[in-house]
């Protein structure tokens, strides 16, 4: 895999010699992250940093940044060498079984702006129709992601529009086995 430099696709080095130069790391890069499906309607606004609250949020996705040493877990790219904002930003990742109406929580994950960004590209989209982002801001960060997904050989996710699922009143969020409700 190249190494994305400052989010940018570096072809003269490989991630790995970058990431060499430094301490060795004890964390692999995960493309696939980029990858991930939409939260379902039903469960917007109920994330594990609403449950759980604000406390168990800022050490979970501390813990998170750390255990990369302040890379995202999906570019590879240093906090200090991302575009847009020098910083990462916590992702939660889930388990959603579509018949059931369950969404189990993984884990939380450490992303650049640009690569959590692209992950929630329905929001990203909104942002843009609203005026709130610039045409060119959301063209770098679909090409950021689309970037990455194929230098790893990935496709991007296909959307699933429809679905035959349990009733919004049904849905759950389980986080250590404990369920919780909308």
């Amino acid at each position: 895999m190249r190494a994305l430099r400052g989010n940018r696709m570096d072809k003269k080095e490989d991630l790995n010699s970058v990431l060499r130069r430094g301490k060795a790391l004890k964390w692999k890069l995960r493309p696939e992250v980029l990858q991930c499906g939409r939260i379902p309607e039903p469960l917007h606004g109920v994330a594990p940093r609403v449950v759980l609250g604000a406390k168990w949020w800022n050490a979970t996705r501390q813990a998170a940044y750390k255990s990369t040493a302040y890379h995202c877990v999906a570019c590879g790219v240093h906090k200090a060498d991302a575009r847009h904002r020098q910083w990462l930003e916590g992702h939660e990742l889930y388990e959603v079984d579509y018949l059931l109406g369950t969404m189990t929580y993984l884990e939380t994950v450490p992303l650049c702006h640009f690569c959590h960004n692209y992950i929630h590209s329905g929001r990203l989209a909104a942002l843009l129709d609203e005026g709130k982002i610039t045409h060119a801001k959301y063209t770098a960060i679909i090409q950021h992601g689309d970037a990455v997904l194929d230098a790893a050989g990935l496709r991007k996710p296909e959307i699933v529009v429809e679905c035959v699922c349990p009733k919004a009143a049904d849905w759950r969020l389980v986080i250590n086995g404990k369920e919780y409700r909308k």
